[in-house]
């Protein structure tokens, strides 16, 4: 086992801020739509004959603000979950990768599973897969490091992409395809 390095964490904390760059906007309407709210119900029982009837609208506004609360907490919690998960140990075990396809208990969407074996063959631990097409059944000899949130992070000193190696500030940018070196092309 090792711990995560601070490049390591880094890179998962950038991933937080876009995160919560984004959660910015559902949480701003979340307050403002708790201070409608607020406001509707004050003027509605300050006993002006004008603003009677307003205590009706209130509760839209406020299911309106619960909404967008709970969307902005629901964006953050992977995020946040990651960060949590960088506090846990990187496991490094010289054993086997193993690739399968679907079973019964399969999730829709997922194309097969991809495990990391000990050197006497028990699993250590198991992802799913998304992807197209089956995963064939194989099992390779390497020397491996994962985290049982994030999944392998490297096989024989190569990086899966798992934990990219840069990540830009706030995520920006951070969905473009990568590039392809002249000697691929």
């Amino acid at each position: 086992m090792r711990k995560w390095r601070p490049d390591e964490r880094r890179i998962v904390v950038r991933g937080l801020f876009g995160r919560m760059a984004i959660a910015v906007e559902p949480a701003l309407l979340a307050a403002l739509f708790a201070f409608f709210t607020v406001a509707l119900l004050r003027l509605a029982y300050d006993g002006d004959e004008n603003h009677a009837g307003l205590q009706l609208l209130a509760p839209i506004f406020g299911v309106g603000a619960v909404a967008f609360a709970i969307y902005a907490l629901w964006l953050l919690k992977q995020p946040l979950r990651a960060l949590r998960e960088t506090r846990e140990p990187i496991f490094i075990v010289d054993g086997y990768v193993r690739t399968r396809g679907r079973d019964d208990f399969s999730e829709r969407g997922f194309n097969g599973y991809v495990a990391v074996l000990l050197d006497d063959r028990r699993v250590a631990c198991e992802w799913p897969t998304v992807g197209s097409g089956e995963l064939a059944l194989s099992e390779t000899a390497a020397l491996l490091e994962f985290s049982e949130y994030g999944g392998i992070h490297a096989i024989d000193g190569q990086k899966t992409g798992v934990l990219p190696e840069d990540f830009p500030n706030i995520g920006i940018g951070g969905n473009k395809p990568p590039r392809r070196s002249p000697a691929n092309r």
